[in-house]
């Protein structure tokens, strides 16, 4: 059964968060022959103020962002 885990910054919506794991789906039945039932997807997300990249967090970053 393949796994497949996502980590992501909060904020997507839920139709996006779905598209997303129907295509990863897609592809993994596609390359690896599996039935789709055996294939599961699951999306981790974190707070922004949970995550941080190049010394700020994605809060930080957003802010700077709008400037």
């Amino acid at each position: 059964m393949p796994e497949v885990t996502i980590n992501l910054a909060a904020g997507r919506t839920e139709e996006q968060k779905k598209g997303m794991m129907l295509d990863i789906t897609q592809a993994v039945v596609k390359h690896t022959g599996v039935d789709p039932e055996a294939v599961v997807v699951q999306i981790n997300e974190a707070p922004l103020n949970n995550k941080m990249k190049g010394g700020k967090t994605f809060v930080e970053r957003a802010a700077a962002a709008k400037k």
